[in-house]
């Protein structure tokens, strides 16, 4: 049984507690429980069962540190900085994967037979492709995660005091 279902039917069980319950026992000692009243059972007066209170709040520490505007501004534009030279980074990444897909898929794997003749080793082709398509899928994963990052940092713009190796010119 899965303890999500467990909890609801035990959070349930207080309000269906004001049923009547009685309970049987027959010549054999079998124990036998029922919503109806039995032949030669008893009633039971169950106390209701104790629920759990909702924790209460905590309320805010006084002594929670506080950054100033400025102080988080420049933590937010050395965080877009940081995502933003990952996602250069990436992106070059992702181009030299593609190159490389691209190399691998004009490249079949081939052996030479016994006889002098040249086979093509599909399994050997499709296992390198499929290495190859998973680093290109790795590196768009990595570029849409960063970009996802990027966009929580709306209207947050890059120092221009701190260049980036593209605004300088260097590659």
């Amino acid at each position: 049984m899965k303890p999500g279902f467990l909890f609801a039917v035990l959070c349930i069980c207080p309000l269906l507690a004001h049923a009547e319950i009685y309970k049987s026992v027959d010549e054999n000692g079998h124990v036998t429980y029922s919503s109806k009243p039995l032949k030669g059972g008893k009633k039971l007066n169950l106390e209701p069962l104790p629920t759990m209170m909702p924790p209460a709040k905590v309320p805010a520490s006084s002594g929670f540190p506080k950054v100033d505007n400025e102080t988080q501004k420049n933590r937010d534009e050395a965080r877009r900085k940081i995502l933003k030279d990952e996602l250069d980074a990436e992106e070059k990444q992702l181009a030299e994967a593609n190159q490389n897909l691209k190399e691998g898929e004009s490249n079949p794997e081939v052996y030479t037979g016994a006889d002098g003749k040249t086979f093509r080793n599909v399994a050997k082709y499709e296992e390198k492709i499929k290495a190859l398509q998973e680093q290109v899928d790795l590196h768009q994963n990595n570029i849409e995660a960063l970009k996802t990052e990027l966009s929580k940092l709306k209207g947050v713009p890059v120092n221009p005091t701190i260049p980036r190796k593209s605004d300088s010119g260097m590659n």
